[in-house]
């Protein structure tokens, strides 16, 4: 009787873990085939939403964020000037989606108040708008070129050495925005610009026969018009005034001038005027000179230009204070002496009530 042979089991076995094998084989290939593809496609996408949703999410910042950028700097530094400022949460998040957006090179420099909460999406569209934080600085008509330069070296926004005092009446009076940045330089320039563009204009616009004949003594004219009345409804008639004295010819007597001769460009001269200095001749002094003084006594306003180019059709030679912080007009000397009496009136009864 033959032994039992465990050969055909062996053989069995073996196709069945060869199978087994190739199945693993196969399956681990389809993997790597199909699978981890699609794992990484499957992350990569999560990735991509987790970020497009950082990227649009409200920002960190509880309130307003003030960033400065300065020229130069590029999207990996303004990310992480951003993120030091609490401004938004992944600067790794920020430089993707600015990458995204192609907005590399279309970042601005520039001082920026981020709003609070703001997204990153908004964020990269306020510095490809380039919308930084506008300073102002205010000057007032009437000052002296020596006055405004000492606002504009006070600013504190404003950077650079104070350029050289401009010619007296060459700037122009007003709000002028700025960013942080712009030079003390800079604004002076502007300024100057701004006032021969205007004065150009109003030139080019002004009526027919009038006494002055160039535009340099439109300014100079205009500055006494200036610091003769602070009232802007007023100016057109304090225009008119001095427009007809110039054309009968009589001299300007205006006290502001005589003023301007005493102190320069200093500013006020904090007391009245002295008999002695209005009978003074000095060059500045129109109660003595014939015309007008040899340059203006400050930097007037527009509406003093326009008034002095464009003056109302009136008979009005002379004016005085009213009492009331605005003037009274007439045609004439008599007109006029009995203005200045009531006027000397409304003063001594100024200082009875204040001697009580």
């Amino acid at each position: 009787m033959s032994e039992p042979t465990d050969k055909p089991e062996t053989n069995e076995t073996g196709k069945a873990a060869q199978t087994s094998s190739r199945g693993f084989f196969m399956r681990l290939v389809l993997w790597h085939l199909i699978g981890l593809p699609v794992l990484v496609v499957l992350m990569a996408g999560g990735f991509f939403l987790y970020g497009k949703w950082q990227y649009e999410a409200p920002g960190p910042a509880d309130e307003p964020v003030v960033v400065m950028l300065p020229k130069g700097i590029g999207v990996r530094d303004i990310a992480g000037r951003l993120e030091g400022a609490g401004a938004i949460s992944d600067e790794m998040i920020f430089r993707l989606g600015v990458r995204l957006q192609g907005a590399d090179a279309a970042l601005k420099a520039g001082e920026y108040e981020i709003p609070a909460n703001a997204s990153m999406a908004v964020i990269v569209g306020i510095l490809r708008a380039g919308k930084s934080i506008q300073h102002r600085i205010t000057l007032p008509e009437g000052l002296t070129s020596e006055q405004i330069m000492k606002i504009v070296a006070a600013d504190p926004v404003l950077k650079g050495k104070l350029p050289e005092t401009p010619p007296e009446g060459s700037l122009l009076p007003e709000t002028y925005s700025f960013t942080r940045g712009t030079t003390r330089a800079e604004m002076v320039t502007r300024m100057r610009k701004a006032h021969d563009a205007l004065l150009d204009r109003l030139w080019a616009e002004r009526a027919k026969d009038l006494p002055v004949k160039t535009k340099e003594d439109a300014v100079i004219l205009a500055s006494i018009v200036e610091k003769e009345t602070g009232l802007a409804e007023e100016r057109p008639l304090v225009a008119s005034v001095f427009t007809n004295r110039l054309r009968r010819p009589m001299r300007l007597q205006s006290d502001p001038t005589i003023i301007y001769g005493l102190v320069g460009g200093k500013g006020p001269l904090g007391r009245p005027l002295r008999r002695s200095e209005i009978a003074k001749a000095t060059p500045y002094n129109t109660y003595v000179i014939d015309g007008l003084p040899p340059t203006p006594i400050c930097n007037p306003g527009e509406a003093s230009l326009r008034a002095v180019l464009d003056p109302p059709d009136t008979r009005h030679l002379y004016f005085v204070a009213d009492g009331t912080g605005g003037h009274v007009f007439s045609d004439t000397l008599a007109q006029h002496r009995r203005n200045v009496a009531k006027w000397r009136q409304v003063e001594r009864e100024r200082r009875r009530k204040q001697g009580n």
